[in-house]
């Protein structure tokens, strides 16, 4: 039988992960992946952007059950800003309702504005993917 390991290193430079497997050679891997199962908390916003761009803002709710330290079973809800462009909105106009349970592919962004004088930052889950369960 024939054994392998699977070897993590760090790129000094960059900080990325260098994987190395029985199936590739070792390749750089930068990840920007996010995977949600949750329940619409308010009602869809829709917008449009300086440049005519349309876009919906939604929040979905996860939860996730945890023991304590005295092994108490606890549940911990984590609110979700959720974006989506395109052809989305258009989806999420018309099937997308507060109270709603959402499955969401997408993409971690980051983004700003400045409010009185005060940059603010907020990141978001970009849809790439939606299902309604």
């Amino acid at each position: 039988m024939r054994s392998t390991t699977l070897s993590l290193t760090t790129n000094k430079k960059n900080g990325a992960v260098i994987g190395g497997s029985i199936f590739f050679d070792k390749k750089v891997m930068h990840v920007n992946h996010v995977n949600l199962i949750g329940k619409v908390t308010s009602a869809p916003r829709f917008y449009e952007t300086e440049n005519g761009r349309s876009v919906a803002q939604l929040s979905i709710s996860t939860q996730e059950t945890y023991l304590d330290a005295d092994g108490q079973t606890k549940k911990r809800t984590h609110w979700h800003r959720v974006v989506a462009w395109g052809r989305w909105v258009k989806v999420i106009e018309e099937l997308v309702n507060e109270g709603m349970e959402l499955a969401v592919e997408g993409k971690l962004t980051t983004r700003f504005y400045v409010r009185d004088g005060i940059k603010q930052f907020i990141s978001e889950v970009e849809v790439n993917d939606l299902v309604i369960i």
